[in-house]
């Protein structure tokens, strides 16, 4: 008999599913016995996502979509319901950088692409999914904000207001909400290797420059595995009374 799982019977929504932090948590949700419902704009990363958690005998489905698209994130919601017949977890993951740049060398584009995925992207997760939660009683939110959430250092100027501004969002849910059952925590990383930071193009020198001092006695860079283990726990009913939180992850950058 299969050992159970600490998600099992749940079903659970991640945004920004195609790699990195997002991929291993889909991943480890769908080991852990939940039902996963993974949503991003690259189709062929997700496709190799689900193949991956069925092959290891787990249930999953992909929705090729944009958490900048109310429709898309209506649809991700939707097929969580008609798939699976309920939405017990979301897991606000999808996020872009802002090429480091100060408020002085920010314009409007960049400005807005970056708080409508950071931070209004999460906003419409969070209107969609809680009168589904609310239906079946309860439900569980973990949301990814930073370390520049916490801090002004390390980003630039407009993904640095979006990772505050989420975190915001995300406690403001869990006291309007704590009396449904609805949890709603945050997980703050520092550094972690995935891709968001790969395109080094446009890059602002003065950001960059400011954002690497002291780089050399920072701790280590983490591993999207070790955030998708805080993401378990903080969904899983053995985090029951934890509502509001702000857990760091960061292996000690923000005691510096």
């Amino acid at each position: 008999m299969r050992e159970m799982g600490r998600l099992e019977s749940k079903v659970a929504l991640v945004t920004g599913a195609s790699s990195g932090m997002g991929y291993e948590i889909a991943k480890l949700f769908a080991k852990e016995g939940a039902s996963v419902v993974v949503i991003a704009r690259r189709k062929e990363k997700l496709a190799e996502l689900i193949a991956k958690i069925e092959a290891d005998g787990g249930n999953g489905i992909a929705v090729a979509g944009d958490v900048t698209s109310e429709e898309d994130v209506q649809n991700a919601v939707k097929t969580a319901i008609q798939e699976f017949g309920k939405l017990d977890i979301v897991v606000n993951n999808a996020g872009i950088l802002d090429k480091m740049k100060p408020v002085t060398e920010l314009d409007d584009d960049l400005w807005n692409a970056v708080l409508n995925v950071n931070l209004t992207g999460p906003m419409r997760l969070f209107r969609a999914a809680i009168p589904e939660m609310e239906k079946i009683g309860g439900g569980a939110f973990v949301t990814v904000s930073s370390l520049g959430g916490l801090c002004g250092a390390r980003a630039g100027a407009a993904y640095t207001a979006s990772k505050h501004g989420v975190l915001g969002l995300a406690k403001n849910v869990a006291f309007m909400y704590a009396n449904k059952n609805i949890r709603s925590n945050v997980i703050a990383p520092g550094g972690v290797n995935t891709e968001i930071g790969a395109d080094s193009a446009g890059v602002s020198e003065m950001g960059m420059g400011r954002c690497q001092l002291g780089m050399a006695t920072m701790p280590r860079m983490g591993e999207p595995e070790e955030i998708a283990r805080l993401a378990l726990f903080l969904a899983s009913d053995e985090a029951s009374l934890i509502n509001g939180a702000v857990v760091t992850a960061d292996a000690g950058w923000g005691a510096y």
